[in-house]
C-alpha cells in the first residue's frame, strides 16, 4: 500500500513541475530539429575524412549527446536555458559521454568475438540480440540521468545507473513505461537510445511529417524533464523518507 501511495504522491508532484518546466522551455522541443539536421549535414561530410570517419562520427554524436543533456540539466536545477548554455554544452559532458561510447564499443565487441559464438547453439541469433538490446536498455535506463546529475566518471556512472535501476524498478519504471507507451503512440517508434526521436530523412520535405515530429518531439522533452526531476527524487531518497516528509 505504502508504494502505491509513494508512486501516487511522487508523480502527481512531478507531473505538474515537469508541464510548467516543458512549457516555460519550449524551444527545448526544437532541439531535436537542430540535432537532426546536424546529423544530416554530417553524413554528406563524413566520406571526406577517409580512416577518421569514425572517430568523427563518435565524437560529433557524443557532442550532440552533451549539448542536449546540458540543456536538460540547466531546466532540471534552475528552470531555465539560453543561448550561451547552448554553446557550452557541447563540451560539458563531452569526455564523459565519449568515455561511455567507448565502453559499450568495446563491449559490443567481446560481447560479438567471444560470446555470441557459444550463445547462438541455443538461441536464434536475432532472438539474442534482442534479449542483449532489451537488457541494456533496461539496467542502463537512467544512464542518461546519472551522466549529467551525477559527478562520477564512465565506468562509475555505468555501475549507478544499474545500481538505481535495482532499488528503484517499481518507482522508476512505471512511470516511464507510461511515458514510452505514449511516444510510441504519437511517433509509431519505441525509443531505443537518446537519438531516436532524431526526424526520418524521408520526413524532412513532408509538412506532416514535420509537424508529427515536433509533436513527438514536445513529448520527447516533456519525458526527458519528467525523467529528470523523478531521478533528481528517487536518487536523493527513499520511500519512507518520502512517505514521512508528506506528513509535514
Amino acid at each position: 500500500m505504502d508504494i502505491l501511495k509513494d508512486i501516487f504522491y511522487t508523480n502527481k508532484k512531478i507531473s505538474k513541475t515537469a508541464v510548467s518546466s516543458t512549457l516555460k522551455n519550449w524551444p527545448i522541443i526544437f532541439t531535436g530539429l537542430f540535432y537532426s539536421l546536424a546529423s544530416l549535414i554530417l553524413m554528406m561530410i563524413l566520406p571526406f575524412f577517409w580512416i577518421l570517419s569514425g572517430l568523427v562520427s563518435i565524437i560529433f554524436m557524443s557532442a550532440l549527446l552533451s549539448n542536449y543533456l546540458y540543456l536538460i540539466n540547466c531546466i532540471i536545477k534552475r528552470n531555465k536555458f539560453d543561448l550561451q548554455d547552448f554553446k557550452d554544452g557541447f563540451i560539458i559532458y563531452l569526455r564523459k559521454v565519449w568515455g561511455i561510447l567507448f565502453i559499450s564499443y568495446v563491449a559490443s565487441l567481446i560481447i560479438n568475438t567471444f560470446l555470441m559464438p557459444g550463445f547462438r547453439r541455443g538461441f536464434q541469433p536475432g532472438a539474442l540480440g534482442i534479449m542483449i538490446n532489451f537488457l541494456v536498455l533496461v539496467l542502463l535506463n537512467a544512464l542518461p540521468e546519472v551522466i549529467y546529475q551525477k559527478h562520477y566518471n564512465p565506468w562509475e556512472s555505468i555501475t549507478y545507473a544499474v545500481e538505481f535501476a535495482k532499488d528503484n524498478w517499481i518507482e522508476w519504471f512505471i512511470p516511464n513505461i507510461v511515458l514510452i507507451g505514449v511516444l510510441y503512440m504519437l511517433t509509431g517508434n519505441l525509443l531505443t537510445g537518446m537519438f531516436s526521436y532524431i526526424m526520418p530523412l524521408r520526413l524532412i520535405l513532408s509538412p506532416i511529417g514535420i509537424i508529427m515530429f515536433l509533436i513527438g518531439q514536445a513529448w520527447f522533452s516533456f519525458m526527458m524533464i519528467y525523467r529528470g526531476y523523478l531521478f533528481e527524487l528517487l536518487s536523493t531518497s527513499n520511500r519512507r523518507k518520502r512517505l514521512f516528509m508528506r506528513e509535514f
